[in-house]
């Protein structure tokens, strides 16, 4: 997803249209005894708990998130479509459906059994229960157990109950050891993390947030007065006065950020992380999805803590 098309979600959405001649169908996948003796099953999600009758063999996923954990439990045979924005893994079935402006009859086309979404909007969920098409509201993570909590609902919704398990232990066990490969310093280090150049953020009561404070580091975005739900947009001089150790840039994708373009901004010269190079590009997908590969976010952050606390 693009940064700003992600960082404007949670601010604003960006709008995409879909054209029902888009409209596919996928093979189905024949269910084994073992698949059956998990179905019918209930799910808990965020439009409740519900009931699915079989193991879904045609699902659409409009949530690049959900599409990738979808992919990492092995239930991505069962999946037909997923939205304009599910760029990971290359494998998945990409289509012109829009999780920003969902149209309907275009997801009804590919006759699913199982829908997965992030946002509801335009009352989808309403009126996928209308049609009778089973769905699961899934939305942005607040911390690290909501991802764990996704993967294996998805996990009980595909008849994937035992690699979503295996899936989560590994993420912890992997979490763990990469925590654990940063020495508590005397005085924590500080950071900026940016989604986009207009200098929207991230405060700890994020998931991203959180993956920062297992690598020991402060965020200055927790000082703004105002919130944002988590996703504060900062002033060129709140920056500046700071004066991070570190910054991230969840932005080289969407608007092109690096080393260079930051130095060149009025006043970042002095900041301490600008001066000492110590600005990390990111994955602005990796960056911004809270499934399996925030794993890879915090191994990211980690091998760029490690060397700052050698030179402090």
């Amino acid at each position: 997803m693009k940064k700003k098309i992600l960082t404007t979600a949670l601010v604003l959405v960006a709008l995409l249209s879909v054209s029902c001649a888009d409209r596919q169908s996928g093979p189905a996948v024949p269910e084994t005894p073992a698949d059956k003796s998990d179905f019918p099953t209930e799910v808990k999600a965020a439009n409740g708990t519900i009931k699915i009758e079989g193991r879904p063999s045609k699902i659409v996923s409009l949530s690049a998130t959900a599409t990738e954990m979808l992919f990492a439990i092995d239930a991505g045979e069962q999946v037909v479509a997923v939205d304009s924005t599910s760029s990971f893994p290359a494998e998945a079935p990409k289509t012109d459906l829009s999780a920003f402006t969902p149209n309907l009859e275009a997801i009804a086309g590919y006759e699913p059994d199982l829908v997965v979404v992030s946002d509801d909007i335009q009352d989808l969920l309403a009126g996928l229960e209308r049609l009778d098409i089973p769905a699961l509201h899934l939305p942005a993570a607040k911390n690290l157990g909501d991802t764990y909590t996704q993967i294996e609902a998805l996990g009980d919704a595909t008849g994937h109950r035992d690699d979503a398990a295996e899936l989560t232990s590994n993420m912890k066990e992997e979490i763990t050891a990469l925590a654990a490969r940063v020495p508590e310093p005397e005085k924590p280090l500080t950071y900026y993390h940016e989604l986009d150049n207009t200098l929207y953020s991230v405060t700890s009561a994020t998931f991203a947030g959180e993956v920062y404070g297992l690598a020991g580091l402060r965020n200055i975005a927790d000082a703004v007065p105002d919130q944002a739900g988590g996703y504060p947009q900062l002033s060129n001089e709140f920056v500046i006065d700071a004066n991070p150790d570190l910054i991230f840039l969840a932005d080289t994708k969407c608007c092109a950020q690096s080393l260079e373009t930051v130095k060149q901004r009025p006043g970042w010269s002095g900041i301490d992380a600008v001066e000492a190079g110590r600005i990390i590009p990111l994955d602005d997908d990796v960056a911004s999805r809270w499934g399996p590969r925030v794993v890879e976010l915090l191994r990211a952050v980690v091998e760029a803590v490690e060397p700052a606390l050698q030179a402090a």
